[in-house]
């Protein structure tokens, strides 16, 4: 989870990497460390209320992701598998943060610009994963409705679509 701000240059730019960046130069500057042209560099590019903004966006990023998981992902969550134990709503909780602190982990994982593959999710995050693909006629409809809508959107000249449930109205 890796919020996408707008850069003073208008670019569209990772915060992690940001706030990742500053860190250390800070964490250099702590120790003695810190070249003249790093510092140059601290002086000119890390504006204050940039740097506030971006913390701000990690965090809503990570409440998101843990109000999302808490109420749709792990919903159906009654049970532990492993020990048979009633699941509260503390436990869906401190799961969510588990699950949203490990995809916070900016060197884990190194770009937002990939996505973060099925299996790894399952071995290392121990997320349980539906597999569409799984199922032969569930793939083919969620494939040709994925085309359609984006065919809908390339000739809309839309950069994106967010489908949601409840919102369409008749024309």
């Amino acid at each position: 989870i890796d919020p996408q701000v707008q850069s003073a240059g208008d670019r569209w730019v990772p915060a992690l990497g940001y706030l990742r960046e500053y860190e250390r130069l800070i964490k250099k500057s702590e120790q003695g460390e810190l070249t003249t042209a790093e510092l140059s560099f601290l002086i000119e590019k890390f504006d204050p209320a940039e740097l506030f903004q971006f913390k701000h966006e990690r965090e809503l990023s990570i409440a998101l992701l843990k109000q999302w998981l808490v109420k749709y992902k792990f919903k159906n969550w009654h049970v532990t598998q492993s020990r048979e134990m009633e699941v509260t709503p503390a436990m869906r909780t401190k799961r969510a943060e588990e699950i949203a602190s490990t995809l916070n982990e900016h060197d884990r994982w190194h770009t937002h610009g990939r996505g973060i593959p099925m299996d790894v999710l399952r071995t290392e995050l121990n997320l349980k994963i539906d597999d569409y693909g799984e199922y032969p006629e569930l793939n083919d409809i969620i494939k040709t409705y994925y085309k359609l809508l984006w065919d809908f959107a390339m000739k809309r000249g839309m950069n994106g679509v967010i489908h949601t449930v409840g919102w369409l109205r008749p024309l």
